[in-house]
């Protein structure tokens, strides 16, 4: 059977760095309430010259370059982002045009901090029904342009920051043992619509607006919507936690990846957390940890790797790869 594997992985983040005290003189916060709570240390954000688009192209151009390849080996681009540049069109089109691509096609996927799990699931479905054999899957955002800075139960969370992952069709024999996409499982419910949001939109208020969240409904659903789809995607596989080499999640709250991990039976060595250096950047937020890990040697090919987030809708998904 066709599997879809990486090829190539790459990162960008903004210039600036914002640490936890950075906040003290703009909010009633403090670097060790935000540290014991979330686990946030730090956080970049983006500056006027740098967009979800520049990000997005720039971990695109890391991900081509580990890859070996140009963008003209690319067929396909998706985009996960819920901080477009434009309303339209879509973001991606503009990363495509960025990079000097003019074949191919290229869209955004929309499902919040979701969106990048979504978008590997995606392009797997692509790749598998021959549709594209290469494809640039991207997380970019900029969430600071959308936070209210006077709020201090959402600014200190959020980050800024793009990666990306080139994935490219290769026959497989079928097994567990076989590199690439090996399962997914992707939910979502929209009865939760309000526990997490952003107030604004083109066909509602007519402008942006800014990002909404009861911190403590989304902890509380958080635990068990993530084990939920992590073992339907270790049931499609016929694997258990103990088969893992690394678990990956959305880098939301370190209480909430601490937790999961704990009940999945998950090796605390085995989990990869970056939330102290980037917060939490939506889509962007699972591509950024796997840099992380690859870089700093980790990850090596053969592991078996799951992805995992949850973001506003709720929408929530995993994916198991081996790397």
């Amino acid at each position: 059977m066709i599997r879809s594997v990486v090829r190539g992985n790459g990162a960008a983040l903004p210039r600036r760095i914002m640490k936890n005290a950075d906040f003290e003189g703009m909010v009633e916060t403090s670097d060790e309430w935000i540290v014991q709570r979330t686990g946030i240390r730090q956080r970049h954000v983006a500056a006027d010259d740098e967009t979800t688009a520049s990000l997005g192209e720039a971990a695109a151009r890391a991900a081509l370059d580990s890859a070996g390849m140009t963008p003209a080996d690319i067929d396909l681009i998706i985009l996960a982002t819920s901080t477009p540049n434009n309303t339209f069109p879509a973001t991606a089109v503009e990363i495509q045009n960025r990079l000097g691509m003019h074949h191919g096609f290229a869209f955004d996927m929309q499902a919040v901090c979701s969106g990048f799990v979504y978008a590997v699931a995606t392009a797997d479905l692509y790749i598998r029904g021959g549709l594209a054999k290469r494809v640039l899957v991207i997380g970019s955002e900029t969430f600071s342009r959308i936070l209210d800075w006077s709020d201090r139960s959402t600014c200190v969370l959020f980050g800024d920051g793009a990666g990306a992952l080139v994935l490219e069709a290769e026959e497989g024999a079928g097994a567990i043992t076989d590199r690439g996409v090996l399962a997914a499982s992707l939910r979502s419910d929209g009865v939760h619509k309000d526990k997490l949001f952003v107030d604004g939109g083109p066909s509602t208020t007519g402008t942006v607006g800014h990002l909404r969240m009861e911190g403590r409904e989304v902890f509380k659903h958080a635990v068990g919507m993530i084990t939920d789809v992590i073992e339907a995607t270790f049931g499609q596989a016929g694997i258990t936690a103990e088969d893992l080499d690394w678990f990956v999640p959305h880098q939301a709250n370190k209480r909430i990846i601490d937790a999961s991990a704990k009940k999945l039976g998950i090796a605390e060595e085995k989990v990869v957390v970056t939330v102290d250096l980037h917060g939490n950047t939506s889509a962007a937020s699972v591509p950024l940890a796997l840099s992380v890990a690859v870089a700093d040697g980790r990850i090596k090919k053969g592991d078996l790797v799951l992805l995992e987030a949850m973001g506003g809708g709720f929408t929530w998904g995993a994916v198991l790869l081996r790397w």
